[in-house]
C-alpha cells in the first residue's frame, strides 16, 4: 500500500467486485450528460443549417436598400421600418456598378389549407410578398409549377403547401387580412430547403402585393440590388449612396442576410437552446443528489474495509484517492457514453422534427469541440464533486473501526444543522419579500437559492417528523409490515433526506411551473371578466407572430347586423412616444368605452379626433401626464406630430397603453388589421342567435374563430399548456433519475440490512409482506421528497409570479387538481422505483443472509 497505484489498483478491484453498486451512478450521469450533449449538438446543427440556409438563398442579392428609421417596441425581435419608394428602382439601376434592382414587397398574409383551416399562425410569421422575377435576387427557387403572372396567382413555399394540403393548380384563400381568392400555381423552396423553419410565405404579382399588403401603391419594404461583374457588396454600396434620398439607407446584402437569420434563427434558438440547457441543469443537480448518496452510502458500508487498510498502514490520502479514483472510473465511463448517447438524440431529433411539423434544416449533424469537451467535463465534474465529501469522510475513518461492524448512518437532526437551516430560511423569505417590493429580479433569485439550499439543510430535520407523520397510517393499514417499513425509513434520517432531495427537485421544478402557468391564467380569466364587457370575441391568434390579423372592415359588418348593439376593433400600430417604441391601440374610442370596462377615465374619451390621446394611468404616471399634456409621436414613415392627451383610464389590460382613432392613424398605417374584434348584442338576443349571426358574417372575412367570453378566455391561455406541456416532458428526464437514486438507495440499504432481512425470513416474514415492506419505505422516501417538493414549488412559484408582474397585477393561484396529480405521480412514482429493490430482497436466501457479515 505504499504510493497512489496501490490506491488506483484496489479501486478498481473494488469496482469490478461492486459493479451494481454504481449502477444507479452511470445511469445519473449518463443521461445528464447525454441531455446536455445532445442540446448542445442540436444547437450547433440548426445554427450551422440556418447559417448556410440564409447564405445560399440571399447569394444573388449584393445590397439592400431600405428605410433609415425603424422603430421597435419591447418584446420583438425586428422593428417596424419605414417603407421605400418603388420609383427609386430605375434611380437605382442607372447607377454605375450595378446589374439589376427589384422592389421587394413584405407584409402579412395567412393562407387557408385544403381542410378550411388556416396554415400557422401560431409562433412563427406568416408572410406574403411579391415574386421577384430575378432569380438571384430571389430567395425563392422555384421547385414546381411557374412564377405569377396574372392577379390572383400566386407561389407557396413547398412546406406550407404540404402543411395545409395544397397542390398546384388548387384555389384557396389568402387572408391580408381582407380575405383574397388565389390559385396557386408554383412551389418554392428557400436556399435548398422546403421554407425558413415554420415560416410560411405566399408569393404574388407586384400589383397584388401593392394592392393588399401596402397602403398605397409606389411603396416597398426594401430593394434588392445585384452588382455588375468586378463590383464587391462593399464598393456597390459606397455607390449607391450619394443618391438615395434622405431617411434610405442601402446595406450590403451579407449584413441583411445576417439580420435576417438572426431573426429567424437567432431569436429563436437562443431561446430554444437556453430552454434546454436550463433544464440540463436541473437533470445535473438532480443527479447531483443521486451520486452523493451512492457515494455516500457505499463509503458507510465500507467502514471495516476502509478500517483496516488504516490499521495495514494506508494514508488518509491514499482511502481518499482510492474512493475517488472509483467517482473518477464511472464518471469518464459514464460521461464518454453520455456523449454518444446525445449525439444519438440530437440525430434523433433530426428525424423526429419533420415527422411532428418542425422542419429540422437538412445536413449532416454538426459537432463543434464545446459540445464534446463541455459535457464530458460536467459529467466528470459533477461526480468527483458529489463524491468529494464521502472520499473525505472515508479518509477519516479511524482503523479501530476494523473491530465494529458496518457502519449505519443514523445521522440527522443535530440543534446545529436546525439552527442553520432555519436562519437561512428566514433570510431566503426575506430576500424574496425585498425582491418582491423592491422589485429585483436578482434578489428574488438570490432568495430563491437560499430557500433551495435551506430546505436541502433542513431535510434530515425534517425527515424525521415528516416519515413519522406520513408513515403513521401504515401501521394501522398494513400492519406489522407498514410499521417496519416507517422505520427503516426512520433508520437514517441524513439518508432518507439525501435520497428524497432530488425528487424533491424535480417536483420543486413542476409545482412552480403547475403554479406559474395557473397564476397566468387566472389572470387572463381575471382580466377578461373584468375588462371586457362584450358577449362574444372575434380574435387572431394569441400569440406569436404568425397570423394575418382580422380585417379593419369585419368591425363595421358585424355592427351593422340587428342582433348586434355594439362591435369595436383593436387595431395596432407602433410609433415612437417621446422617443421610446410604443405599441399603439387603433380604434373607436367611443365604441371601445361600451365593450371593455376601463375603469375610471379622467377626461373624454369622444372627442380623440385626428390629434387626441388616451393613456393608460400607469404609462400617464411614468410620463408625468394628464389630459390636456402635449405629446410627440413619430410614425414610421417619418412624420412627426404633436398629439393631446384627452383621457387617462386605470384599466389597460386589453386596451394597451395608448389609444388613437383610425383616423389619426390612417396617414402612418402600412398593412391594416384588427387584432380582436369585441361585440355585445342587442337587448334580447340570446348568445347562441348572436354568436350564430357573428359568425355568419365573419365567414365572408376569412372566416376568423368567433368566441363567447369564456371560449376567448380558454383560447388566449393555450400557450400556456403548450408551455407547461412542454416543461413536463423535459422534466421527465430529472424525475426519472430521482427514482432511479431512490432504487440504488434501496438496493444498496438492503445490501447493509442483508443478515436483518435473513432474521425476518427466520422468524415467519413471507417473500409478500418483504416485498411490501421494501416497496412502502419506497413510497414514503417518495412521499416526504413530494411533499417537500410540492412546498418549495409553491413558494418558487408565488416567488416567480411576482417576480414577473411587474405593474400588471397578476392573480396567485394554487390549483389543486393539478398539485394533487403531482403528488400522486411521485407518490406512485416512488412505489414503482421500490419494484426492483423489493424482488431481489425477496430473493434473499435465508441462511446465507442470516450468515452475512
Amino acid at each position: 500500500m505504499n504510493g497512489t497505484p496501490a490506491s488506483v489498483r484496489l479501486s478498481i478491484s473494488s469496482l469490478r467486485a461492486h459493479k451494481r453498486r454504481f449502477a444507479g451512478t452511470f445511469v445519473a450521469v449518463l443521461l445528464g450528460v447525454a441531455f446536455l450533449t445532445g442540446t448542445l449538438v442540436m444547437g450547433d446543427t440548426l445554427r450551422a443549417s440556418f447559417d448556410t440556409m440564409f447564405t445560399d438563398a440571399n447569394a444573388g442579392t449584393d445590397a439592400v436598400v431600405r428605410g433609415t428609421d425603424v422603430i421597435t417596441v419591447a418584446g420583438e425581435t425586428r422593428g417596424t421600418r419605414q417603407p421605400v419608394s418603388t420609383a427609386l428602382v430605375k434611380r437605382i439601376e442607372r447607377t454605375p456598378g450595378v446589374a439589376a434592382a427589384a422592389p421587394d414587397i413584405q407584409g402579412a398574409g395567412q393562407l387557408i389549407g385544403a381542410d378550411g383551416k388556416p396554415i400557422g399562425g401560431q409562433g412563427p410569421p406568416t408572410l406574403a410578398g411579391n415574386w421577384i422575377d430575378d432569380p438571384e435576387l430571389n430567395p425563392y427557387r422555384l421547385a414546381a409549377g411557374r412564377a405569377p403572372a396574372a392577379p390572383g396567382e400566386v407561389v407557396v413555399n413547398r412546406g406550407t403547401a404540404d402543411r395545409g394540403g395544397l397542390r398546384v393548380g388548387d384555389t384557396t384563400v389568402l387572408r391580408t387580412p381582407d380575405p383574397v381568392h388565389v390559385r396557386i400555381v408554383g412551389l418554392a423552396t428557400f436556399g435548398g430547403q422546403d421554407g425558413m423553419g415554420q415560416v410560411t410565405y405566399t408569393a404574388m404579382t407586384q400589383a397584388d402585393a401593392e394592392k393588399y399588403l401596402t397602403p398605397k401603391p409606389g411603396e416597398a419594404s426594401t430593394i434588392q440590388v445585384r452588382a455588375g461583374p468586378g463590383t464587391g457588396q462593399r464598393e456597390l454600396v459606397d455607390a449607391l449612396r450619394p443618391v438615395l434620398p434622405k431617411g434610405v439607407e442601402a446595406i450590403t446584402g451579407q449584413a441583411a442576410a445576417a439580420e435576417n437569420r438572426d431573426m429567424i434563427s437567432g431569436a429563436f434558438l437562443g431561446l430554444f437552446t437556453t430552454l434546454l440547457l436550463v433544464f440540463s441543469g436541473i437533470v445535473l443537480l438532480v443527479a447531483t443528489f443521486s451520486i452523493h448518496n451512492t457515494f455516500a452510502i457505499v463509503v458507510a458500508q465500507r467502514t471495516r474495509e476502509n478500517a483496516l487498510l488504516r490499521a495495514l498502514g494506508a494514508a488518509r490520502r491514499q482511502v481518499v484517492v482510492a474512493t475517488l479514483v472509483e467517482a473518477t472510473a464511472v464518471a469518464v465511463i459514464a460521461s464518454a457514453a453520455g456523449l454518444a448517447g446525445g449525439i444519438g438524440i440530437a440525430a434523433g431529433l433530426q428525424a423526429l422534427f419533420p415527422a411532428v411539423g418542425f422542419p429540422f434544416p437538412g445536413g449532416s449533424l454538426v459537432i463543434g469541440a464545446v459540445s464534446l469537451v463541455l459535457p464530458l467535463a460536467v459529467g466528470v465534474l459533477v461526480c468527483l464533486g458529489s463524491a468529494l465529501l464521502p472520499a473525505v469522510r472515508a479518509g477519516r475513518t479511524a482503523p479501530l473501526a476494523a473491530l465494529r461492524e458496518s457502519a449505519v448512518d443514523d445521522s440527522g437532526a443535530s440543534r446545529t444543522r436546525a439552527v442553520t437551516g432555519l436562519v437561512l430560511l428566514a433570510a431566503s423569505v426575506g430576500a424574496v419579500l425585498g425582491g418582491t417590493l423592491a422589485p429585483s429580479l436578482w434578489l428574488s433569485a438570490v432568495g430563491a437559492v437560499a430557500a433551495l439550499a435551506a430546505f436541502v439543510i433542513l431535510g434530515p430535520v425534517a425527515a424525521t417528523y415528516a416519515v413519522r407523520t406520513l408513515g403513521a397510517p401504515l401501521g394501522r393499514l398494513r400492519g406489522v409490515t407498514g410499521g417496519l417499513a416507517r422505520r427503516n425509513a426512520l433508520r437514517s434520517p441524513r439518508r432518507t433526506a439525501s435520497t428524497a432531495t432530488a425528487l424533491m427537485i424535480g417536483v420543486a421544478v413542476v409545482s412552480l411551473f403547475t403554479v406559474f402557468g395557473a397564476s397566468l391564467k387566472a389572470t387572463m380569466n381575471r382580466t377578461v371578466d373584468r375588462s371586457f364587457a362584450g358577449d362574444v370575441a372575434i380574435s387572431a391568434p394569441a400569440f406569436g407572430a404568425g397570423g394575418s390579423g382580422l380585417s379593419p372592415r369585419l368591425a363595421p359588418a358585424v355592427g351593422r347586423l340587428p342582433q348586434v348593439a355594439t362591435a369595436v376593433g383593436l387595431g395596432k400600430g407602433v410609433a415612437e412616444v417621446d422617443g421610446a417604441g410604443r405599441a399603439l391601440t387603433v380604434t373607436d374610442p367611443v365604441a371601445l368605452g361600451r365593450v371593455f370596462d376601463l375603469g375610471r377615465v379622467d377626461g373624454s374619451l369622444t372627442g380623440l379626433g385626428t390629434n387626441g390621446i388616451a393613456v393608460s394611468a400607469a404609462e400617464a404616471a411614468e410620463r408625468g401626464l394628464r389630459p390636456g399634456s402635449p405629446v410627440r409621436l413619430a410614425f414610421t414613415d417619418g412624420a412627426r406630430q404633436d398629439f393631446t392627451v384627452r383621457a387617462v383610464y386605470d384599466r389597460p389590460e386589453l386596451a394597451g397603453d395608448y389609444v388613437i382613432t383610425r383616423r389619426a392613424w390612417a396617414p402612418h398605417r402600412a398593412q391594416d388589421s384588427d387584432s380582436l374584434i369585441a361585440v355585445s348584442f342587442a337587448p334580447g338576443v340570446s348568445t347562441a342567435d348572436g354568436k350564430a349571426a357573428v359568425a355568419k358574417t365573419a365567414a365572408a372575412y376569412g372566416d376568423p374563430d368567433v368566441q363567447t367570453r369564456g371560449e376567448y378566455a380558454k383560447s388566449s391561455a393555450g400557450a400556456i399548456d403548450m408551455m407547461l406541456t412542454l416543461v413536463y416532458a423535459l422534466l421527465a428526464l430529472a424525475v426519472l433519475i430521482a427514482l432511479l437514486g431512490i432504487a440504488n438507495t434501496l438496493t444498496l440499504a438492503l445490501h447493509e440490512r442483508t443478515r436483518e432481512l435473513g432474521l425476518l425470513r427466520a422468524v415467519g416474514q413471507t417473500r409478500s409482506q418483504l416485498r411490501a415492506m421494501v416497496r412502502w419505505e419506497s413510497v414514503l422516501v417518495a412521499a416526504f421528497g413530494t411533499a417537500g417538493g410540492l412546498l418549495l414549488g409553491g413558494f418558487l412559484g408565488r416567488v416567480l409570479v411576482e417576480v414577473s408582474a411587474g405593474d400588471t397585477a397578476v392573480v396567485f393561484d394554487l390549483p389543486p387538481l393539478r398539485l394533487l396529480a403531482v403528488a400522486l405521480v411521485g407518490i406512485a412514482a416512488g412505489a414503482l422505483a421500490g419494484l426492483r429493490p423489493a424482488r431481489r430482497a425477496a430473493r434473499l436466501d435465508v441462511l446465507r443472509a442470516i450468515a452475512a457479515q
